[in-house]
């Protein structure tokens, strides 16, 4: 076997067990999840995607291991982003809190189907057109512009969602959660409740944000195992992440610009790849892609936090 069937082949022996594990203990049905819980769950996952780093580094070589480190904390930031419309989604469709665990896992199932669908297509595109690398980093340029330059983002109403509407003209659903169950039975007819419908949105709404995550990851890396096991170890630990953060994800006010700065660098990166080299070694070029990604992430939650402290009022006391 050769280095990549090996790591593939370890990649899918660690995820099956891992999500046996998570069905079977972390996903209790109707149960919420606590703070404490959630933060061993992402402990959980983040060891195992480190520690699949660990392990390419022994059976491919640094450079691998360094691209599949930088494209997963390159994920692991974006999807902080996908957990500010997650909450949007919950709150909007009146989802009880005990239901959040389930539901999330099988959005979060829903969108790595999705996701290998879209990887696969663009890794398949790349290798047969190089030239769309170059149409990914304009479009990361434009994108992280955009993001940097927009002082708040416009307030999704999942109610007036595509999909949303698309599935309320293809599917019989109705105006409850069914006690816990995604399809229910009314008058003899099958019927789609809203967790249902919450789940595919959750699908549908990672999948739009893959459109910026996916070539990002690929300007740092088109090796194909990277692409995917730096992507799916991500999302896997969405669901932890998203009860971890739901009650502090709206500190990180510059986040976004944080993101920002790395899609604008892996966009300009992606479209000097001519030059850039020349001067630079792929082992090079890597490294300065996980320092920069780290730097920016890090250094605008730590910002984000310190101007909140900043800006709340200091309690000076009675002063008479």
């Amino acid at each position: 076997m050769t280095p990549d069937q090996i790591s593939y082949l370890v990649f899918f022996i660690v995820i099956i067990i891992a999500l046996i594990f998570d069905l079977g203990l972390f996903s209790k049905k109707n149960t919420v999840i606590t703070i404490r819980t959630a933060l061993w769950q992402s402990v959980f996952w983040l060891v195992l995607g480190l520690g699949f780093c660990v392990f390419l580094l022994y059976e491919e070589d640094q450079t691998v291991a360094l691209e599949y480190l930088s494209a997963y904390l390159m994920e692991k930031s974006l999807s902080i982003d996908n957990i500010f419309v997650f909450i949007l989604i919950f709150n909007s469709f009146k989802v009880k809190e005990i239901y959040y665990g389930r539901v999330l896992l099988f959005g979060v199932l829903m969108a790595i189907i999705f996701r290998i669908i879209f990887i696969t297509l663009g890794v398949e595109l790349v290798s047969r057109f190089h030239w769309i690398l170059y149409l990914f980093g304009a479009f990361l340029l434009y994108t992280g512009i955009k993001m940097f330059i927009t002082d708040e983002e416009e307030e999704m109403d999942p109610h007036n969602h595509s999909a949303y509407k698309w599935m309320k003209k293809a599917l019989p659903l109705v105006p409850h959660d069914g006690g816990g169950r995604y399809i229910i039975r009314e008058n003899g007819k099958k019927k789609y409740t809203l967790l249902f419908v919450v789940v595919m949105m959750l699908a549908i709404i990672d999948l739009v944000f893959a459109v910026d995550s996916i070539p990002a990851v690929m300007g740092i890396s088109t090796h194909k195992m990277v692409v995917y096991t730096s992507n799916i170890f991500a999302v896997l630990g969405l669901r932890a992440l998203f009860f971890l953060l739901k009650g502090a994800a709206t500190r990180f006010d510059y986040l976004q610009q944080g993101i920002a700065i790395v899609l604008v660098f892996i966009g300009l990166k992606m479209l000097g790849e001519h030059w850039i080299s020349q001067w630079f070694t792929k082992f090079e070029q890597v490294l300065i892609s996980l320092v920069v990604i780290v730097v920016c992430i890090t250094g605008s939650m730590v910002y984000s936090i310190y101007d909140k402290r900043k800006q709340v009022p200091e309690n000076t006391g009675d002063s008479n």
